[in-house]
């Protein structure tokens, strides 16, 4: 059984991003998207990272509900 925490700060580690919550907070500022983009097509993203996103929401993942807030919350800054 998988017990890796799912939440933002642990999701931005796994993107191998800056994970404070102040690095997030910037990330989510800076990186706004329209209605209309995917997510896993921002272009932002490193390959790995859209790979990643993409297999997560495909696989209905661990990782699905996290990545669905971060989408909401890249469209609502």
């Amino acid at each position: 059984m998988d017990t890796t925490k799912t939440d933002l700060t642990h999701l931005f580690k796994q993107l191998g991003l800056p994970n404070q919550i102040d690095d997030i907070n910037h990330f989510i500022t800076v990186h706004q998207l329209p209605a209309e983009a995917r997510l896993v097509e921002a272009p932002f993203w490193t390959s790995a990272q859209k790979a990643f996103l993409a297999e997560a929401l495909n696989e209905d993942a661990q990782w699905s509900e996290v990545i669905d807030q971060l989408d909401v919350m890249l469209r609502n800054e």
